[in-house]
């Protein structure tokens, strides 16, 4: 006699698979005729980066690059290593070869290369832009983030769960708290405090909902990074970008087992921190972060929150008709 599983034990089987093989892992190899595409996807993280209280990761969910660049930094970690291993072991390089060859390069390259020019040049406008007319400016970043919270709630593979409010709200809670933080002030940073600036602030880049030139703010270090690329201050940039590189070292293999293993819970954990993160982009407050009531005429920056919402909601739209477009053809 053959046992039928009851349909509660059949759903659980069910999520459980889903849970352990995400559909992502599946995922083809991507070809180089989308690397223009890829670099305007990355140019939109860069250009999110540059902006005190939105999070580069909270633009790579909405236009579809979140879990394939975690995925190609995992893997570019593990050819990192089977090289250093190899070397220091004598046992030569062909490990490393083979795990290189397995990178995704052609969408981390032109992402990476978009992601820095963008980054580069919007510390030089948009930084600029917020100093001289805070409330237009955060409103749109208002309105965009306010949309992009569906994001990681459409991504969850189960049902929203009462645990996952649990999560989602202590996520908030940590969020807000984050972007509480005074702005710090540090006019001659030493060397060993950007290298561990850099290798938290890396770590907010990939968190949606945590901003890395928020956290750069609060340790003093914004100003400095700034002046340091404006002056071109090699022994500055030298010692941030191996302080980055380390720190995602230490994070994004972390990270990338959350994703693949404990999905449902990380997408309630990025969308509470992409809801405490709106606490940084209220369009009211003071210079050094108070909260205030709205003043003066409030229909313009109503309609600009309504706009970067509109943005937000185009850009989901776009990446939902893209991802089935590249379901049809496999």
């Amino acid at each position: 006699m053959t046992n039928t599983p009851s349909p509660e034990h059949a759903e659980n089987v069910e999520h459980e698979t889903h849970e352990e093989h995400p559909a992502h892992l599946a995922r083809p190899r991507t070809s180089w005729r989308s690397a223009p595409l890829s670099a305007v996807r990355g140019g939109l993280v860069g250009a999110a980066e540059s902006v005190p209280g939105i999070s580069g990761g909270t633009i790579a969910l909405v236009v579809g690059l979140y879990d394939d660049l975690i995925d190609a930094a995992g893997q570019v970690l593990h050819g990192g290593r089977e090289l250093v291993s190899g070397l220091v072991r004598r046992r030569g390089t062909a490990p490393a070869v083979r795990a290189l060859r397995a990178v995704d390069w052609p969408l981390i390259v032109p992402v990476l290369l978009g992601m820095a020019v963008v980054l580069l040049l919007s510390l030089r406008i948009v930084a600029p832009l917020l100093e001289s007319h805070p409330v237009p400016v955060r409103s749109v970043f208002f309105g965009m983030i306010v949309v992009s919270v569906a994001v990681p709630l459409r991504l969850m593979p189960g049902r929203f769960r009462a645990l996952d409010g649990v999560l989602m709200a202590l996520a908030a809670v940590a969020g807000f708290l984050l972007t509480s933080l005074p702005p710090g002030q540090v006019d001659d940073p030493s060397l060993w405090f950007v290298f561990l600036g850099a290798a938290v602030a890396i770590n907010a880049l990939v968190l949606p909902g945590v901003s890395g030139s928020f956290v750069l703010l609060a340790m003093g270090l914004y100003v400095p990074v700034q002046q340091a690329l404006s002056d071109r201050d090699l022994a500055f940039v030298g010692v941030f970008v191996l302080g980055a590189v380390v720190g995602l070292g230490c994070f994004v293999k972390v990270l990338q087992w959350l994703l693949h293993h404990r999905r449902q819970g990380t997408m309630a954990v990025l969308a509470g921190l992409m809801v405490g993160s709106l606490r940084a982009l209220w369009p009211w407050q003071e210079e050094d972060g108070t909260l205030l009531a709205p003043t003066g005429s409030v229909v313009v920056p109503v309609l600009l929150a309504l706009a970067g919402a509109a943005v937000v909601l185009v850009a989901m739209a776009w990446e939902a008709r893209a991802a089935r477009r590249t379901a049809g053809r496999a």
